[in-house]
């Protein structure tokens, strides 16, 4: 159908996610602009999404996931690798696991020393300060009274994931009661984005109460098309929804929040990418930029799974005893392990001397799930036996890939090739991991508590095996970003240190496709920074 002028505004935000939640909050708290907010995925009104545990119904679940994949990985033994991301209100915290995890004070400072000034550890600490409400309390290194609850889980995990924190101490681990506290670095429990038993998606801390303001517009089931530009100035946003194209006109700017793999797909529809790539689909060159999808970072994870002699999740998940139990907690006192995320324990090390800082991140699940069928992550139906799993994911992998548009149908799902394990380092430094992983299996607390290991099988420890299952076994951790990357360089990077897309006017990026190298930790907090940095710069302040 033709396309139809609606209302114009003064900021388009382009995905209803992490970090443009926070911007629409920020920018409706700030005065009188009128904002609109286009999101490509329905409400979030599913019971699924706003339950803890409940995003093992929503990690295959395509009204809620745009349920992407990769290319055949050659480094993985050819398989395709998947990438869940929201398409929903919420965008990607509205079905993620809900750790809470900063990052390292060095990978900011490492920000600031590639010319991003502003976006320096004390700056950013500032930031995350202010959107917490930690139940930790304010302090130096938390804030208390923000838009964002942060739930410390230490006196509710599971008592297999205890165990898990003293087999840590032994293997020489130091003890750390506060991931994000002044140093990451040991092992504890991690802490989460809930608040009163329920989830807090970037949705429920900031865009529902910015709704409430009268001054934002939140049209839902509307795919973005393309973003409009007069001559290189952006000035609307063209969009598919309920089979009409419709056509929405901003004053001041549009802001694209859509992800490592949404974010690069618009603005190569757009006009702004490869010239080469934009003249293979046709599409009119606004702004020849290359880097627009290049620098695809994200984290692989991979995992040793144990039967255990004392009983684990699977036990109070399985049996329908166990299902009555979880359920009579959780209704009458929002509590028990349908109130907190599988990843409960974990933390980070370094794998060898020499280091600075730790390079992998340890985590510990005590459940199972080894038998469900595959492209089900059947939390709420485990395995028929007590199972737990130890997991390294290397904080700050090497291998750099790209996203690509395939069509220029914007419903097109875009060419994914993040080139894992092709940095020879990254193999390297997982194998170390594995080997962490045995060696922790052989502390005296897991040689009590371990029965029999099914994956990788005690007989598969030599490098060349554990190599071998590495590549057949791991998988991604879902922190794809990078692909417009912040810096000084329009050769190299898609915006500026203030978020301006390099070469047009109008036009910022704010959320995981700017970081210029993938925070040593997971990426729902710093995606949500962004959006408090954003809102900052977009103000002026």
């Amino acid at each position: 159908m033709e396309g139809s002028v609606l209302d114009a505004y003064d900021y388009i935000i382009v995905g209803a996610g992490s970090a443009g939640c926070v911007i629409a909050g920020n920018l409706a708290a700030a005065g009188n602009s009128k904002i609109l907010v286009l999101e490509a995925g329905p409400r979030d009104r599913s019971p699924w999404i706003h339950l803890p545990i409940g995003y093992g119904k929503t990690y295959y679940n395509p009204a809620v996931n745009w349920m992407y994949e990769t290319e055949p990985q050659s480094g993985l033994a050819g398989r395709k690798i998947y990438q869940p991301r929201g398409k929903v209100v919420g965008g990607s915290s509205s079905i993620n696991a809900m750790v809470y995890s900063r990052g390292q004070a060095a990978d900011y400072d490492g920000w600031a020393a590639l010319g991003n000034r502003g976006w320096a550890w004390p700056d950013v600490l500032r930031l995350y300060r202010r959107m917490e409400d930690h139940d930790l309390g304010a302090s130096a290194w938390h804030g208390a009274g923000g838009p964002l609850h942060i739930t410390d889980t230490s006196k509710a995990v599971h008592p297999l994931t205890d165990l898990f924190i003293k087999a840590g101490l032994e293997a020489g681990l130091p003890f750390n009661p506060d991931l994000n506290g002044e140093t990451t670095e040991g092992v504890g429990t991690y802490q989460i984005t809930t608040r009163g038993g329920l989830r807090e998606s970037a949705a429920g801390a900031y865009l529902k109460p910015a709704l409430k303001t009268g001054r934002v517009r939140l049209e839902t089931e509307a795919l973005v098309t393309r973003v409009l530009f007069d001559g290189r100035r952006a000035i609307g946003v063209e969009c598919r929804q309920h089979g009409q194209l419709k056509t929405f006109h901003a004053g001041a700017e549009i802001i694209l929040c859509g992800g490592a793999i949404n974010s690069p797909q618009i603005l190569q529809l757009s006009g702004i990418g490869p010239g080469s790539l934009l003249a293979e689909h046709a599409i009119e060159v606004v702004a020849d930029r290359s880097a627009v999808g290049r620098h695809f970072q994200d984290h692989l994870c991979y995992d040793h799974v144990y039967i255990s002699k004392l009983p684990s999740l699977n036990d109070d998940l399985l049996p329908l005893s166990g299902k009555i139990r979880v359920a009579l907690a959780y209704l009458f006192g929002r509590r028990g392990p349908l109130s907190l995320s599988v990843n409960q324990g974990g933390g980070f090390y370094r794998s060898r001397a020499g280091l600075d800082r730790p390079d992998i991140q340890l985590y510990f699940s005590p459940l199972s799930y080894e038998k469900a069928q595959p492209r089900v992550r059947a939390l709420m139906k485990p395995d028929p036996f007590s199972g737990f799993s130890t997991s390294v994911s290397p904080c700050r992998p090497l291998s750099r890939g790209y996203v690509a548009i395939r069509s220029p149908d914007p419903a097109a799902a875009p060419k994914i090739e993040p080139n894992y394990l092709s940095a020879p380092e990254d193999v390297e430094t997982l194998l170390t991991g594995a080997h962490f992983l045995c060696g922790l299996a052989e502390t005296p607390t897991f040689k009590t508590l371990v029965d029999r290991e099914l994956k990788p099988g005690g007989d598969r420890h030599s490098d060349a095996a554990l190599i071998d299952d590495i590549r057949q076994r791991a998988y991604s951790v879902f922190h794809p970003s990078g692909t417009c990357r912040m810096g000084l360089d329009p050769a190299d990077c898609v915006v500026d240190p203030a978020l301006r897309v390099h070469g047009v006017a109008g036009l910022r990026v704010a959320d995981a496709s700017i970081f210029p190298t993938v925070p040593s930790g997971n990426t729902g907090a710093p995606a949500m920074m962004v959006g408090e940095k954003a809102s900052e710069l977009i103000l002026g302040r």
